[in-house]
């Protein structure tokens, strides 16, 4: 069954969370292998059909970069909607409690930013979070609004940014993300600290995209609750026929936008990543779910639904070991590493997370992180509730 539960959880949507993790990493490797030099990995460099290896990187790209995070943010929508439902059925006033759920999410990018890697996401789904909780509050009604008005405006400034950047490419000019050597130097040459005082002082500059794509999130969160009220999820006939729906929008639409990102010169990056990208992440949402009902028994829904169960762990988990793969006071693989060894290394950290996660939750009910915000969050509850010392979530 698509939406068995397990231990009071929805499996497909562990699971689900476990290949976007996965995916997301896809992406991220890429910066770690080349050591923040954002030119090659957008093959601004070379064009990809200079050799094989550049080839085979944004083909890569072309399967992960944005689908992934666009599948792990609905999926934050859902989850915020089940919190939402809980809390409906306890009585509990809304966001209530959601507030300090946010607030520690905000601290933990925080420090995720600051100790590992200047691409964190927590941060920007934070504020997202405590933003949607306040519509969803609002009813169908309210949500409906801000996806047609929000959505349809965001969808024209990127389609004009993409025509920009697309006028650009055409003309004969050149996209680039400028000097990126002394970024390079830091994380081949540079400490641990060092790095770390870098995001501090360049802080606002790093967080730009994170602002940038709180308006996406607020849209694809609100998808991922649109989605659970429908009944996407669900194992009956209606959830199947939503899912085949979002099957051939997905991938029947999304597939062809994406293919954009082989466009010579990288015209239309910006509009494949943060338009068209998040439309490719419903058919792979459903894809999964398709082949996940027909092979039940496949042992690799077993480890991607640790790996999903223990999502914020893994996704801080893998971060560290690719920096300590990459960087210069790691093991400095970093630089410029074939296509084939930098899949390799994704996959091989994605095959120990996975081990590591199954491991772990064979033996604990919550990941490390988790476990460390549950308890966090009941002694914020009992200090504002004396003598009651279980926090509800």
């Amino acid at each position: 069954m698509t939406a068995e539960k397990s231990g009071g959880r929805i499996r497909l949507l562990d699971i689900l969370r476990g290949f976007a993790i996965f995916g997301t990493l896809g992406t991220n490797i890429w910066i770690f292998a080349y050591l923040g030099d954002l030119n090659l990995l957008f093959n601004h460099s070379a064009p990809w059909w200079a050799s094989a290896d550049a080839f085979l990187q944004l083909l890569v790209l072309f399967l992960v970069n944005g689908k992934f995070l666009g599948m792990l943010t609905i999926l934050f929508g859902v989850g915020l909607e089940l919190k939402y439902r809980q809390a409906l059925r306890r009585g509990d006033p809304w966001p209530g409690a959601y507030r300090w759920i946010c607030l520690f999410l905000l601290i933990e990018g925080f420090l995720h930013f600051t100790l590992v890697m200047e691409y964190d996401i927590l941060m920007s789904y934070a504020v997202t979070a405590i933003i949607v909780a306040h519509i969803v509050r609002g009813g169908d009604r309210r949500i409906n609004r801000v996806l047609k008005r929000l959505g349809g405006g965001y969808a024209l400034f990127m389609l004009t940014i993409a025509a920009l950047e697309f006028g650009l490419v055409a003309s004969g000019g050149n996209l680039s993300w400028g000097n990126m050597d002394p970024v390079v130097k830091l994380y081949r040459e540079g400490t641990w600290l060092e790095q770390v005082v870098y995001r501090l002082s360049s802080f606002a500059i790093l967080r730009l995209e994170a602002v940038f794509v709180i308006p996406l999130n607020v849209i694809l969160f609100l998808a991922g609750v649109r989605l659970m009220r429908a009944g996407a999820f669900a194992p009956d006939e209606r959830g199947r026929r939503i899912r085949r729906r979002m099957l051939r929008i997905g991938l029947g639409l999304g597939v062809p936008l994406n293919l954009l990102m082989f466009f010579p010169g990288g015209g239309f990056d910006l509009g494949v990543r943060y338009l068209f990208a998040p439309i490719l992440s419903l058919g792979y949402m459903a894809l999964i779910a398709l082949l996940f009902e027909k092979s039940e028994k496949l042992r690799i829904w077993r480890y991607a639904e640790s790996v999903g169960k223990m999502s914020l762990s893994c996704y801080v988990l893998q971060n560290i070991l690719a920096s300590c793969l990459f960087y210069g006071w790691g093991l400095g693989l970093g630089g410029r590493p074939d296509s084939l060894s930098v899949i390799g290394v994704w996959l091989l950290v994605c095959l120990a997370e996975a081990l590591f996660a199954k491991w772990w939750i064979g033996r604990m009910r919550f990941g490390p992180m988790e476990w460390t915000r549950k308890s966090l969050l009941e002694l914020v509850a009992a200090r504002q509730r004396p003598g009651e010392g279980v926090f509800r979530t």
